[in-house]
């Protein structure tokens, strides 16, 4: 039997010979876009002439001549991966717009975050809100922290307008996902995983699968994966692994995770501590030999 233990951190970007490897659940750092030295033309949506509440929102929280980092447009700000990336992004001297995508309740309303007034705008103000926000900040770099219900809608929109976005959010049509940034030549980062120990285990998975199918053939696995209460979905990296497994020949089926999200559970059967229990990443992989024993017997058909 085998057992791993995998937590999770955030922040990776992976070149590779002038490519930009896209990262997913199910999918290997083969499917790539080429990065050129000039940025693609966009075509925005026809808008106003009359200044609109969020270019007038921008216009009062412009940036002072101090601050000349790169523009960077996060969605989901309220969330804690938002809040998060603002954070880092304010720290490491970008410019974070206070402009951000969130739910429809949220719409319309103000958020003070890291000290900072966020003006939150609900699905049916997207694309007006982007080509306002790009309007003012050509150079934008969109990093999307929403729910899974909004990657496909929000990356093809990011696309149809030529907007850089980093796809942390998980879920949604992967595939498709895939299709829609390969197909606009947009500029992409998309990883279930964005810490650079946790993407460096994916790739030795994906290096081992590759190298060695069906080498675990006939083992079974048992996963279970223990994230915050607010987590909706099952855990992208343990989509990946499991994906890895299964070309190892291993069979399992993503809807046998075992998903821990009730906190008195994650304190007493998983154990996490008390003070993480609000944000944290919590994985098991449990594999064990076809005849359940901890001993591995190498049968004469393996020699031969």
């Amino acid at each position: 039997m085998a057992t791993f233990l995998l937590k999770t951190g955030i922040n990776v970007l992976h070149r590779h010979h002038n490519h930009l490897a896209f990262f997913s659940s199910g999918a290997s750092p083969r499917s790539n876009v080429p990065i050129s030295q000039k940025r693609r033309s966009r075509s925005f949506p026809i808008v106003s002439m009359a200044a609109t509440p969020v270019q007038t929102f921008l216009e009062k929280s412009a940036p002072s001549t101090q601050n000349t980092g790169l523009p960077v447009m996060v969605n989901a700000c309220t969330g804690k991966m938002g809040k998060a990336v603002i954070n880092a992004a304010e720290a490491a001297g970008l410019h974070v717009v206070p402009v951000s995508f969130g739910c429809e309740e949220e719409s319309g309303q103000t958020f003070e975050i890291c000290g900072k007034e966020f003006l939150v705008h609900g699905p049916s103000d997207r694309e007006s809100v982007l080509a306002s926000v790009l309007d003012k900040y050509p150079n934008l770099i969109v990093v999307d922290y929403t729910v899974p219900t909004a990657v496909n809608g929000n990356a093809e929109l990011y696309s149809k307008v030529g907007v850089p976005f980093v796809m942390g959010t998980t879920g949604g049509d992967r595939d498709l996902l895939y299709k829609t940034v390969q197909d606009s030549k947009n500029y992409a980062v998309i990883s279930p995983q964005m810490g650079k120990q946790v993407v460096a285990f994916l790739a030795a998975m994906e290096i081992m699968a590759e190298q060695f199918p069906g080498a675990f053939s006939g083992y079974s696995l048992q996963v279970l994966e223990s994230h915050q209460a607010s987590k909706a979905d099952a855990s992208g990296t343990a989509k990946a692994v499991i994906s890895c497994f299964n070309k190892l020949g291993v069979s399992f089926d993503m809807d046998e995770i075992q998903l821990v999200r009730d906190p008195q559970q994650q304190l007493e059967m998983v154990g996490v501590p008390e003070e993480h229990l609000a944000g944290h990443a919590f994985h098991m992989y449990h594999l064990t030999s076809p005849d359940q024993t901890l001993k591995q017997r190498i049968p004469k058909e393996y020699t031969i």
